[in-house]
């Protein structure tokens, strides 16, 4: 084992070690101290509450550890998972839709984010999805997703090319 970093029992949170092992998998030791290769930390809220609730989950996606207040792990454990959030979490934030190819999918975007100008593939109308009443979710034919974070914000043409999926 290389670098476990610890979190001690607390309120609500049992205790448990993480390390990435030699192949850079997330490796979990849990209370009982059984290891647990190929974990996944993922955000249970994460566009409505991103900050709470965090869920760690095995290699077949059952939670091992659910952590309502992140910000009470160990920094070191805080460390490690951020560290493979940020990884797993690429998520550009549409500023504005400059083209749409057709009005049929699968249809070319061309839009600008907060990473820049980019184009990718919609496969369906079904990949745009409204998260509340103010925000968007679009999954490309590559599966990276992209944000909306305020449809008001948009420009108005941006805006009428949005409003036909959501």
């Amino acid at each position: 084992m290389t670098n476990v970093v610890a979190n001690p029992p607390s309120a609500g949170i049992p205790a448990f070690g993480l390390y990435h092992d030699e192949w850079g998998q997330l490796v979990l030791i849990d209370a009982e101290a059984v290891r647990h290769v190929g974990v996944t930390p993922v955000r249970v809220f994460p566009f409505s509450d991103p900050e709470h609730w965090l869920s760690i989950t095995d290699a077949s996606g059952r939670e091992l550890v659910c952590i309502e207040n992140p910000a009470e792990l160990s920094p070191a454990v805080r460390e490690v998972l951020q560290t493979d959030l940020l990884r797993r979490e690429f998520v550009p934030i549409i500023h504005r839709i400059v083209h749409v190819s057709s009005i049929l999918e699968p249809c070319e975007w061309l839009v600008e984010t907060d990473r820049g100008r980019t184009a990718f593939v919609l496969k369906a109308e079904d990949d745009v999805r409204r998260l509340g009443p103010n925000q968007a979710l679009i999954l490309d034919s590559s599966g990276v997703r992209y944000l909306v974070a305020n449809i008001g914000a948009l420009d108005a043409p941006s805006r009428r090319v949005l409003e036909r999926y959501v």
